[in-house]
C-alpha cells in the first residue's frame, strides 16, 4: 500500500498503512454474521452473499448508491457500462436480494445519474411506492465543451406501504431574505438576528444548498463517487428516528454510517473493497470526536455559503 503525497493543508481522511490492520480487524466477514449482531457493523463482503444472510423485516430506512452505469474504477472492482436493459435487470436484482430486510413502514432511497435514472425509477415503481425524486445539484468538476455540464443527480424516495415516517419539521431549510416582508412593522415567517435575516423553509425535491466535500474537509475522502454529509444527514433525519436501523449495501466510504452515528440512529453498511471498509471503520471512530455535520446546526440546515454554515463547517 502506497501512501499519497498530499499538501500542507489538506485535511482529506484516508487510511494510513500503518492502520491497516487494526481497522481491518473491525470488519465483519460473511461467514461469522450468524454470530453478531447487525447493530452498527461493517461487512466486507458483496451484497448478494451477504443479502441471503440477513434477517427479515428489520431496515427502517434503506439508502441505496450503487454503481451508476458508467465505467468507473473502484479498486477491486471495475463497473462497466451495461447496455440499459442489462443495467436496469442489474439493479432489480440488487434491489430483490434486499427487500425482505425491510420493516413493513420502511423508506427507501436511491442515488443515479440522469442516465440510469429512468432505469431505477422502473424497477422502484414494479416492487415500491414511489413518492418523489429529489434532484441536488453536484456543482463540481469542468465544464464540458460540446455539451451542458452535468452538476446534477437524482435521489428516488420510495417506501414500501403507505405507512412511512416523514419528520418534515426535522429539514427545514434556513434562508436569507433577499426581500423582508412586514406587516404592520412586524416581521412576515422571516426572523432578525446578529447574523442577519432569515426565514424557515419546507424542503422541496431541489437540492441546491449541498456542497460537495473537497481536500480542505475532513469529511473528505479519496473515494471516487463520495457522497456528502449533509445530503444524507437530510434523508436520515426526514425518513428515520433516533434508535432506527439504517443501511447502506454499497457503503463505499462509510458516510451513511457515519452520519446515521451521528444522529443517534443504528447502521448497517456493506462494502466489498476491504480498503474503503477500513475508511468507513475509521471515519466511523473519528465521529465521537467531531460530531459536526457540515451545514446543520441548531436543528436546521443552512443554505450552502452562508455565514453559519462556514462558522461551523469542519
Amino acid at each position: 500500500m502506497t501512501e499519497k503525497t498530499r499538501a500542507k493543508n489538506n485535511r482529506t481522511t484516508y487510511v494510513k498503512p500503518e492502520e491497516v490492520a487494526k481497522l481491518s480487524s473491525k470488519l465483519v466477514q460473511v461467514s461469522d454474521l450468524k454470530s453478531k449482531s447487525l447493530d452498527n457493523i461493517t461487512v466486507h463482503g458483496q451484497i448478494e452473499e451477504v443479502a441471503e444472510k440477513l434477517p427479515n423485516k428489520f431496515v427502517d430506512l434503506l439508502f441505496i448508491d450503487p454503481p451508476y452505469n458508467l465505467n468507473k474504477d473502484f479498486g477491486n472492482n471495475k463497473f462497466r457500462i451495461k447496455k440499459d436493459e442489462d443495467y436496469e435487470s442489474h439493479f432489480e436484482n440488487w434491489l430483490l436480494s434486499i427487500m425482505h430486510t425491510l420493516k413493513d413502514n420502511a423508506s427507501v432511497y436511491v442515488c443515479c445519474d440522469w442516465k440510469s435514472s429512468t432505469m431505477v425509477f422502473n424497477v422502484l415503481s414494479k416492487h415500491l411506492k414511489v413518492r418523489n425524486r429529489i434532484t441536488w445539484e453536484r456543482e463540481k468538476g469542468r465544464g464540458a465543451l460540446s455539451n451542458w455540464k452535468n452538476c446534477s443527480e437524482d435521489i428516488w424516495y420510495a417506501t414500501v406501504s403507505d405507512d412511512y415516517k416523514f419528520n418534515v419539521d426535522a429539514v427545514k431549510l434556513k434562508r436569507k431574505v433577499l426581500a423582508p416582508y412586514r406587516v404592520e412593522g412586524v416581521a412576515k415567517d422571516w426572523t432578525e438576528n446578529e447574523e442577519g435575516k432569515y426565514r424557515l423553509t419546507h424542503p422541496s425535491n431541489l437540492w441546491t444548498d449541498i456542497t460537495i466535500p473537497f481536500w480542505s474537509m475532513p469529511e473528505n475522502t479519496d473515494h471516487p463517487t463520495q457522497k456528502p454529509e449533509k445530503l444524507v444527514a437530510k434523508i436520515i433525519l426526514a425518513s428515520s428516528d433516533k434508535g432506527d436501523m439504517v443501511f447502506d449495501p454499497f457503503l463505499g466510504s462509510g458516510t451513511t454510517s457515519v452520519v446515521a452515528k451521528k444522529l443517534g440512529r443504528k447502521y448497517l453498511g456493506v462494502e466489498m473493497n476491504d480498503m474503503y471498509g477500513c475508511l468507513a471503520e475509521k471515519r466511523i471512530a473519528m465521529a465521537d470526536l467531531d460530531p459536526s455535520i457540515q451545514g446543520y446546526a441548531d436543528g436546521v440546515f443552512w443554505e450552502r455559503n452562508t455565514l453559519n454554515e462556514q462558522k461551523n463547517g469542519k
